[in-house]
């Protein structure tokens, strides 16, 4: 699905990601872990054109994106979610979904003031495809809540639904089961397994790792910008390198 190769990023002297190459392979989980601050979020940021690499290349099935703005990258099929959740929370849950398909349409400016045809099918298009989203996330009984009043588990599962409202190919989940509890994050594990299924590849950053390790087919690890492993998740708790400057002896046998 998709290739990196040498990626970097420098903030001035500071090298937030270092040469790192790596595969995100179709039709699986591919997790990144690693310490905080070890670049993980950036490499997110350098996927979906959020900011530009400092050097090396990025192929999306085989097509250089290196570079492209984060518009142009979700237009290809990558869509991503954040560490923080960010709705418009005086609207309802539909109507930030909405939004999410925009991106596909190609009314303009002149549409919306002649009312016409294509704007009127268009934004009946959206609103389809938001509730055919938030039924996949098992959330269509809020469609009409305001975002201001849902929990942190439903937002969680709002951002999911946001990315699947564009038609993404790769979705990059950055901490989806941050600040869930267990019986919440297994429901979001769970979720991830259907997209899959559905044939969406997935790449997330988490933490926590008894989901990590049960739900990744990959997995690499970061550590000050570097790789400094990556294979399944047995290999992984194996890494000498990895107990080291992450799990700790205490979760080498997760």
């Amino acid at each position: 699905m998709l290739e990196v190769r040498n990626l970097g990023k420098r903030f001035g002297g500071l090298a937030a990601v270092s040469d790192v190459s790596t595969k995100i392979e179709t039709g699986k989980v591919n997790a990144i872990i690693g310490p905080n601050g070890a670049g993980k979020t950036t490499f997110f940021n350098l996927l979906s054109g959020v900011q530009k690499p400092t050097s090396g290349q990025i192929l999306l099935q085989g097509r250089d994106i290196t570079g492209l703005r984060a518009d142009q990258i979700a237009v290809l099929g990558v869509s991503r979610t954040f560490q923080t959740t960010v709705l418009f929370n005086q609207a309802s849950v539909l109507d930030n979904l909405i939004v999410g398909h925009r991106l596909r349409t190609k009314s303009g400016l002149l549409d919306v003031l002649i009312g016409s045809s294509r704007l009127k099918r268009e934004e009946q298009i959206c609103r389809d495809k938001a509730h055919a989203a938030l039924e996949f996330v098992g959330l269509e009984k809020i469609a009409t809540r305001l975002a201001a009043d849902i929990s942190q588990e439903e937002r969680k599962r709002v951002a999911f639904a946001l990315a699947l409202a564009t038609d993404p190919q790769l979705v990059l989940l950055d901490e989806p089961a941050g600040g869930v509890n267990p019986e919440e994050t297994e429901g979001l594990a769970e979720l991830i397994r259907k997209m899959v299924a559905n044939g969406i590849t997935v790449c997330l950053i988490e933490h926590k790792m008894n989901m990590i390790m049960s739900l990744a087919d990959r997995i690499m690890v970061l550590n000050y910008g570097e790789k400094i492993a990556e294979g399944t998740p047995a290999e992984i708790r194996a890494n000498p390198a990895v107990i080291d400057a992450y799990l700790g002896s205490e979760h080498a046998g997760v």
